[in-house]
């Protein structure tokens, strides 16, 4: 298997549906419907920039599966799935805050985290015009520089999290934070979970913890942090998921994990 081809086949698509989704967003944003809550939100440019890159997909790879947030899942033929993200930080998109990013990864096996094995992965922000990747084996980068998470100092560590858009599991996401503020210099809640884990790939965050996240959320992201010398967990299962999801170097995310009781 050609990591590194599935690699520029995602850059390139990322890069052509994050150009689409800042034209849209410039043209001004149109919300489509509610998912999960009232808060949760799909836009008319979420649905189009995924029919894009399933387009484009289908057409350069139409024996592969697809796994994307707004049109469900279909299984290919082939043993590579395409995990998509279309327009991470939605609610930042439609509010015109340029924190959003288009998340694009292959992966190899079954279609869903505790299974498959990521073989590459994109974080495309088109706002700011930054493009993260990864090919597993190969590093992770920021365009043309090589990544490497952060060591943490004695002040403490920069960590972000993020809060779902049900009411009811609040009070368990601000007792998580409350459990972890005593080990970190100071929290970000930035409101896209692909950037915030490819900033933690980056060392521009030290760590990252949040409930509720998807497999489209996270699989790009979490290749990004490996491949960066970081880990990455979360539940059920000691994979990243629905229950939790945890990335950071070694060090420091035990001591979250330990924290927030995982």
């Amino acid at each position: 298997m050609d990591a590194a081809a599935l690699a520029d086949l995602a850059l390139d698509i990322a890069r052509e549906a994050g150009a689409l989704a800042w034209q849209r967003r410039e043209e001004g944003v149109a919300i489509a419907a509610t998912k999960s809550a009232i808060a949760d939100i799909v836009t008319e440019a979420d649905r189009e920039v995924e029919a894009l890159i399933r387009a484009r997909l289908a057409a350069e790879r139409p024996d592969d599966g697809f796994l994307g947030e707004e049109s469900g899942a279909e299984r290919g033929t082939s043993d590579i799935t395409w995990v998509v993200d279309p327009i991470d930080g939605t609610v930042n998109y439609a509010y015109g805050m340029p924190h959003y990013a288009v998340s694009i990864a292959a992966v190899s096996g079954e279609p869903t985290p505790p299974t498959w094995t990521a073989l590459a992965g994109v974080v495309h922000n088109p706002a700011v015009g930054e493009t993260f990747h990864a090919v597993r084996g190969g590093g992770a980068w920021r365009d043309e520089q090589r990544l490497t998470v952060s060591q943490v100092g004695a002040a403490g560590g920069l960590v972000a999290t993020g809060f779902g858009y049900d009411p009811k599991h609040h009070e368990g996401d601000l007792a998580r934070v409350a459990a972890v503020m005593p080990l970190v210099r100071d929290l970000r809640r930035a409101g896209a979970a692909s950037l915030d884990l490819a900033y933690v790939a980056a060392g521009r965050l030290d760590g990252y913890f949040e409930r509720g996240l998807h497999p489209w959320d996270h699989a790009a992201g979490a290749l990004l942090v490996t491949e960066a010398g970081g880990l990455v967990t979360g539940a059920p299962d000691v994979f990243p998921g629905r229950e939790m999801t945890v990335a950071a170097g070694p060090d420091l995310l035990h001591r979250i994990v330990a924290a927030i009781g995982l």
